[in-house]
């Protein structure tokens, strides 16, 4: 059964514990979302209230997606740029989709659903990403129609001795 999307959900009690609880376990499946194993949701919950101040600035939009038993199974956050001359495109950070409904086709639709969303955005032409390489991630997101635009060796630390490319990638809306 396919993900429930909803861009700018109501934010509450069950949403902020079904995202840390999410952004936990995929932290904890080895997921390049920010964190290295082992992380609890009270190590990821100062990221996540600095990604509730953006939403509740107007910098960022969450876009969730929900599984049939209306858990928080993905979620992505859509980034205005501040940049006065980069204003036309957005940032599209901590891309997640549960470990559990991995290989279901989930993150290809959450891909979809981002874009979809951000289409409507006046203004914006492109999203913008990065992502860790060394994970597969990059041949993912171009499976998605992104194109890699840059990288930084090295940029990354996951730990002493594992550095890893910071891989830059772009999808023009039009």
């Amino acid at each position: 059964m396919p993900l429930t999307f909803t861009l700018d959900p109501r934010i509450g009690p069950g949403l902020c514990d079904g995202v840390l609880s999410l952004w936990a376990d995929v932290s904890n499946a080895g997921g390049a979302v920010g964190f290295v194993p082992p992380v609890t949701a009270d190590d990821i919950r100062p990221e996540w209230v600095k990604h509730l101040a953006a939403i509740d600035e107007g910098r960022t939009r969450l876009l969730v997606g929900h599984d049939e038993e209306g858990a928080v199974a993905a979620t992505a956050f859509l980034t205005y740029n501040t940049h006065r001359l980069m204003t036309h495109w957005i940032w599209l950070y901590t891309v997640m989709v549960h470990p559990r409904h991995q290989g279901k086709g989930y993150g290809r639709d959450l891909m979809a659903a981002a874009a979809e969303e951000a289409r409507s955005f006046e203004g914006i032409e492109a999203i913008r990403l990065t992502c860790r390489g060394g994970t597969g991630a990059d041949r993912f997101y171009a499976s998605c129609g992104y194109k890699e635009v840059g990288r930084v060796p090295g940029a990354i630390r996951v730990a002493p001795g594992d550095d890893r490319d910071d891989i830059i990638m772009l999808l023009p809306l039009g």
